[in-house]
């Protein structure tokens, strides 16, 4: 060992020279790896910091559709400090006659308990709340071409707009909002009647403990004490849980990101070690022939590897730490969750590992070639003589097997991590095989062409064939790539083509029992008669499920998908006779006028997360009573479709004698729906319009954002693909200069001889962009069809751009890697061999 630290040393003295390759491949993807780490820490550490501002106290108890008891509202005051807020979506207009949904706060005297209120234009909140006045964000009064001072109308009731809102400090506890926020006082929301019984509102206590009290426990015991009341309590440590899972599912998916490129660079690490090894067999042959050992060939260059290797983990650790500063710093104004920009060692020291198991992985193979191969075989200049079984083949392959099982172990879902690792490591396989393939291929077409075409075709098919090396990197890349366009291109077209044919144009809430008739008329008049196809007018309440079988429902036994309609109220419905669109897949609907002891309808979803089945007993909390029901059956529901898209459904005797608010959707074209919309602020100002357009142009513009950094995402990728094109180029230049110079001397012009590389390059840049595509198809189907249950459009457009743009960069990095061969003489290239 001490002899091959000695020749390392000198072998380190000649810097990076013939591992710029390997210390890119390597940086690019422990960058991408660290920067999704570190990222990710930032805004969870900005979450956990804020944790008790963004909940607005130590715990958050909310009920929906009934306003809290006496005796809770003392259970709550006798644990410490409490304020009171209510919640409701309802329509505002302005003096103009514009109107637009918003988002109304009821709020008292001692909101907020945690975090800072600001507003402009009034001293402070309860200077705002001073005559009627109501606090509201800058978009609305630009959307209804309102100044401080102007009336507002919220339902029935009449606000002054005295000041603008700035800033909530528990607004991210309160999940996505369909409008702009507005916060009047807590005693006029009552007045107003902004919290009846009938306005779906949510009412939340928050409740600031006493110092060093545990608000996990506190909160298990609160709801101990009113085990049927249906609430949700919620502590600091759970203050913005969907977000939490959020940054979880996106760290995954960007650092899985930065594998693939770990893994598609990983070809480049080889042919970096290769080509090296490969400049330096005289000296391995002389080494060899004076009596040098295999291992301390082996040691002497994997020191120098090792230490590289290491160089190449530190640069990209380097960036990765850097990298949530810069967009830290780039989008700071655009930023709305709380970041703690920091260096956190936890997701660098994990970058580190695949990194360094990535580098091992792909590094020793080479090695034991060079320590197996006899020093004839060297003197020869073969060095890719056969792989013999050795400790080098042993560490490769566990290297493997631990960047796959740390990925897997590190994953929010190993099951869908193990999958992605297989599916990986199956197209990798697939694309090498391709690779080989053509290789055999361009050997048989070769004898039907001539000339230039004929040289490019002999160079695919020779050893040194850029088929074997480029086409895996670069169908992984184009792979990934494609996965993300087909997806983004799928989710526009339902979000801008297929939802707007589908779902309802409006959605209205908030109808009160007496206001139906009047309602169904008024639509008639101005949308034609009342086809069902066109128009659904159904009661509408909140509930859960909190018992199965008589016993209190078991977070832990019901999947994570379906604990939504567990943990908090969902919307449900009472019908009678099963609707067109009943879609029963077991069981069977209730006969018409049954009037019997309770029964649901439960979509199939929920049932498998609960392991329900027609026949079972559940417990229902609706309007704040339970309710003992038997499932009669299960059947299949599409959220956001027109039509009866309740995940419940009671039959009528389950709620007899309740008197239930309407829920009303809508088909109509844009004059019909501004038409409606002004009959219905003329004649029902309480009842509240959900206009779904304005929600899905929403929600196209946040999938364009979000596609186009997922998109960037996965061009590090065709990135890491691009470098192995160049560190091929590099591995095989010293023998493709000597072909060239041979040529030369047998007639070929430079121009032949540019006209083969970029034959040669550009049917592996096209083998590779078709085989990704297919990949990325068959990845993106399944997430389409049944985990967006959406329809597979295949987009043309992909195989358009990236089949012609993949061709053109392999070529054309083709073209400049046989420029330097070309522009040398042959005399100086041959004299030397």
């Amino acid at each position: 060992m001490t002899l091959a630290l000695r020749f390392a040393g000198r072998e380190l003295r000649a810097g990076v020279r013939g591992f710029r390759v390997f210390l890119a491949c390597v940086a690019l993807g422990v960058t991408a790896i660290a920067a999704a780490g570190s990222t990710a820490e930032a805004f969870r550490q900005g979450l956990a910091a804020q944790s008790r501002e963004i909940l607005g106290g130590d715990l958050a108890v909310t009920l929906q559709g009934r306003a809290f008891t006496g005796a809770e509202q003392a259970a709550f005051r006798r644990l410490g400090r409490t304020t009171d807020t209510y919640r409701v979506r309802a329509m505002a207009q302005a003096p103009s006659g514009a109107r637009r949904l918003v988002e109304v706060r009821g709020v008292d005297g001692a909101y907020p308990l945690a975090g800072t209120v600001t507003v402009k234009g009034a001293a402070g909140l309860q200077g705002a709340f001073a005559g009627a006045g109501a606090a509201v964000e800058q978009v609305l009064l630009d959307r209804l071409g309102l100044k401080i001072g102007d009336p507002l109308l919220i339902g029935d009731a009449r606000f002054v707009v005295r000041a603008v809102l700035d800033q909530e400090p528990d607004r991210l506890a309160g999940g996505f909002a369909l409008g702009p926020r507005v916060l009047i006082d807590h005693a006029q929301m009552e007045r107003a009647g902004l919290a009846a019984s009938d306005s779906l509102f949510t009412q939340t206590v928050r409740i600031a403990l006493p110092i060093g009290a545990d608000a996990s426990a506190v909160g298990q015991s609160l709801q101990k004490v009113f085990p049927s009341a249906g609430f949700r309590v919620r502590d600091r440590n759970d203050a913005a849980a969907g977000l939490r899972r959020l940054i979880d599912q996106l760290e995954y998916f960007l650092g899985f990101i930065g594998l693939a490129a770990l893994l598609a660079g990983g070809l480049g690490v080889n042919g970096a070690v290769s080509s090296y090894l490969e400049s330096r067999k005289p000296s391995i042959a002389v080494l060899k022939a004076l009596g040098a050992e295999g291992p301390l060939i082996r040691d002497m260059f994997l020191i120098r590897i090792a230490g590289l290797s290491a160089l190449g983990v530190a640069l990209g650790l380097a960036a990765g730490a850097a990298t949530p500063f810069v967009l830290g710093w780039l989008f700071r104004d655009s930023i709305t969750i709380p970041a703690l920009f920091a260096v956190y060692p936890a997701p660098l020291a994990k970058a580190a590992v695949f990194g360094a198991l990535a580098a091992a992985a792909f590094s020793l193979l080479p090695l034991a070639r060079a320590r197996a191969t006899p020093p004839s075989s060297l003197f020869r200049r073969d060095l890719v003589g056969r792989l013999h079984p050795g400790p080098e083949a042993v560490f490769a392959v566990l290297a493997g097997l631990g960047l796959a099982t740390v990925s897997v172990v590190t994953a929010p879902n190993t099951g869908v991590a193990a999958g992605m690792i297989a599916a990986v490591a199956f197209a990798y396989g697939l694309l090498w095989s391709l690779g080989q393939g053509a290789t055999a291929l361009a050997a048989r077409m070769r004898r039907f062409t001539r000339g230039a075409v004929r040289m490019g075709l002999a160079n695919l098919a020779g050893p040194a064939s850029a088929a074997r090396t480029v086409s895996p990197s670069i169908g992984l890349g184009v792979a990934l790539l494609a996965v993300v366009l087909l997806l983004q291109s799928t989710l526009l077209a339902e979000v801008r083509e297929a939802a707007p044919n589908t779902a309802p144009a409006l959605i209205l809430t908030q109808v009160r029992s007496g206001q139906a008739a009047a309602l169904d008329q008024a639509v008639a008049q101005v949308v034609g008669p009342l086809d069902p196809s066109r128009y659904r007018r159904m009661p509408m309440a909140t509930g859960r499920i909190t018992g199965i079988a008589g016993a209190a429902v078991r977070p832990a036994a019901v999947a994570p998908e379906g604990r939504w309609a567990f943990d908090q109220d969902i919307g449900l419905t009472v019908l009678d006779a099963a609707p067109a669109d009943a879609d029963v897949v077991e069981g069977r609907w209730w006969p018409a006028g049954y009037a019997g002891p309770p029964l649901v309808m439960l979509d199939q979803r929920i049932a498998e997360a609960a392991k329900l089945n027609p026949g079972d007993a559940v417990t229902l909390s609706i309007l704040g009573r339970e309710v003992e029901a038997r499932i009669s059956g299960l059947r299949r529901t599409e959220p956001g479709r027109f039509g009866t898209g309740f995940s419940l459904v009671v039959s009528p005797s389950a709620l007899a004698g309740a008197d239930l608010g309407q829920v009303a959707l809508i088909k109509a074209d844009k004059a019909q729906a501004a038409a409606l919309g002004r009959v219905l602020a003329a004649r029902f100002p309480t009842v509240t319009v959900i206009d779904v357009r304005d929600q899905l142009e929403a929600a196209g513009k946040l999938l364009d954002q979000l596609s186009t950094g997922i998109r960037g995402a996965a061009a590090v990728v065709a990135l890491a693909g691009l470098l192995v094109l160049a560190g091929a180029a590099a591995a095989t230049a010293e023998r493709r200069t000597r072909d060239v110079a041979i040529l030369k001397v047998l007639g070929a012009t430079r121009g032949q001889a540019l006209v083969a590389s970029v034959v040669e390059y550009g049917a592996v840049g096209l083998i590779a962009a078709a085989t990704g595509v297919l990949l990325g198809s068959a990845a993106a189907y399944p997430v389409v069809r049944y985990a967006f249950h959406f329809d597979w459009r295949f987009d043309w457009s992909v195989i358009t751009v990236l089949l012609p743009l993949t061709a053109t960069l392999t070529a054309a990095g083709g073209a400049l890697a046989a420029l330097p061969a070309l522009l040398q003489r042959p005399a100086p290239v041959l004299r030397g061999d």
